[in-house]
């Protein structure tokens, strides 16, 4: 890039320049649920409202992963053909990648409409339940007309910071969420609207992402959207779609998680008693693991922010056949993740009642007790998930994309969802079923240092360094 050598720069401050606004920037758009969650908290809906949150998540979480896969998948392409000096087809996967984009969107929000009972049910929505599944079906429909804004603001996001302006990416998604953070109160407690209100504040954040992103793409540095780069071709759609698969597996697999989970938690609720010797129960398992989720969503979006800022490095380098550069790019970006996570872990085993005291107060003792549970055991393994996710972009980044989405599966499908189904099922308990997260953790990364030292290794031997 003109503005910023990635080919020579010092490779420290290239990481900081890319990083942090990544960093904010994953985080923000994490927030938007949090948000939610910290003030319905705190409204009259309580644990009820917590717990359909909860049940819409992953219908959002699925949403961003589509336009992750789409958008990353461009941003990564987009970056090594700009290394190897090929303006045109740099073009075509930010061309290419809008124009999927606003067709997927489209199509799942119609999906969303079509098929909400279903949606809610697959999620753990109870029509038995029926003051929580009120408040889900509420908060679906509002979120649901919001998912091409959502998604088309998301995706572009990527090739935006590939574009070497990572702070506007940053200020796209930090002026959406501030928005939802100033009208959540005033929707939920000023007019009085509850879940709802704060489905709308989300929406209109997420109205202001896209105006944003879409004013970029009229001003960006060294790609152009005209009609031959938004012509759909088949070569750069596989490419885009191949590499930007990770990004894809790990949005999904946290859908799967929940809702393996939440079903879990509604089938076993009321057979596992807390100490005071009532039954757990279903509203405060899912309003609980809800929460966490969210918690463990932050942690995971600063290292995947981390790990996204280093990629226009490694991608570029990559196409110069810089390997020295790759390699210094990945013992940076992995050194910071495990502090990451060596932090997070201390957070959560030292403080759960702080953790779990920003989304209300007046909860029960069997509520507080499954909390504390619930963090100290299922995010007991956080340092290992964060190299995970971290080794999983990195392995992107660089082109392996089979790697990347085999390690993606891994932790959270192939190991976790049989794990958690088949301790829940022996022990008929919402809480020994916990441990399945940390026996996921242990042996993902171990596969993925394997697969980052392997791929090091091939760079070495075919350049000879």
């Amino acid at each position: 890039m003109e503005e910023i050598d990635l080919g020579s720069g010092n490779i420290g401050s290239l990481i900081k320049r890319f990083s942090i606004p990544c960093v904010i920037s994953m985080v923000v758009a994490a927030l938007y649920n949090i948000v939610d969650q910290i003030f319905i908290g705190w409204s009259s809906a309580g644990a009820y409202g917590n717990a359909a949150t909860n049940i819409v998540y992953p219908f959002t979480v699925f949403a961003l992963g589509i336009a992750l896969l789409i958008g990353d998948g461009a941003a990564a392409g987009f970056s090594i053909a700009l290394g190897m000096g090929d303006k045109k087809q740099a073009d075509k996967n930010v061309g290419n990648g809008l124009m999927i984009l606003i067709i997927t969107a489209i199509v799942l929000c119609a999906i969303g409409f079509i098929f909400s009972t279903q949606i809610l049910g697959l999620f753990g929505g109870n029509p038995d339940e029926a003051e929580c599944y009120g408040y889900a079906t509420d908060y679906f429909l509002i979120i649901c007309a919001g998912i091409p804004f959502y998604m088309i603001g998301q995706g572009l996001n990527g090739s935006i910071r590939a574009d070497g302006s990572p702070r506007f990416a940053m200020a796209c998604t930090l002026a959406g969420a501030v928005t939802n953070l100033i009208l959540d109160p005033v929707f939920i407690f000023g007019l009085n609207m509850g879940v709802k209100g704060a489905a709308i504040a989300t929406v209109m954040g997420q109205v202001l992402t896209f105006a944003m992103s879409g004013y970029y793409l009229t001003k960006s540095k060294n790609f152009h959207v005209n009609r031959e780069a938004i012509a759909v071709e088949g070569h750069t759609l596989h490419r885009i779609i191949s590499v930007g698969m990770a990004s894809l597996i790990v949005q999904l697999s946290i859908v799967v998680i929940i809702a393996v989970n939440n079903n879990l938690l509604t089938k076993y609720g009321y057979e596992t008693m807390a100490s005071t010797g009532e039954a757990f129960g279903v509203v405060i398992p899912l309003a609980v693991v809800g929460i966490v989720m969210k918690v463990f969503g932050i942690v995971v979006s600063i290292v995947i922010g981390i790990s996204l800022g280093g990629q226009p490095i490694i991608g570029f380098n990559m196409g110069a056949g810089n390997i020295g550069r790759v390699k210094e790019t990945i013992q940076r970006i992995t050194k910071l993740v495990l502090l990451v996570g060596t932090v997070s872990f201390l957070l959560f085993e030292i403080f759960p009642d702080t953790v779990i005291s920003f989304f209300g107060s007046h909860n029960t003792a069997e509520y507080m007790e499954y909390a504390r549970l619930c963090i100290r055991i299922f995010l007991g393994g956080i340092i290992l998930t964060c190299y995970i996710k971290s080794a999983s972009i990195i392995l992107q980044s660089m082109g392996n994309s089979v790697k990347s989405t085999i390690l993606a599966l891994l932790r959270d499908v192939i190991v976790f969802v049989p794990a958690s189904i088949i301790i829940a099922t022996i022990s008929r308990s919402i809480v020994t079923m916990l441990w399945a997260a940390v026996i996921s953790d242990v042996v993902a990364a171990i596969v993925g240092f394997v697969f980052v030292s392997t791929e090091i290794y091939k760079l070495e031997s075919l350049t000879g360094n």
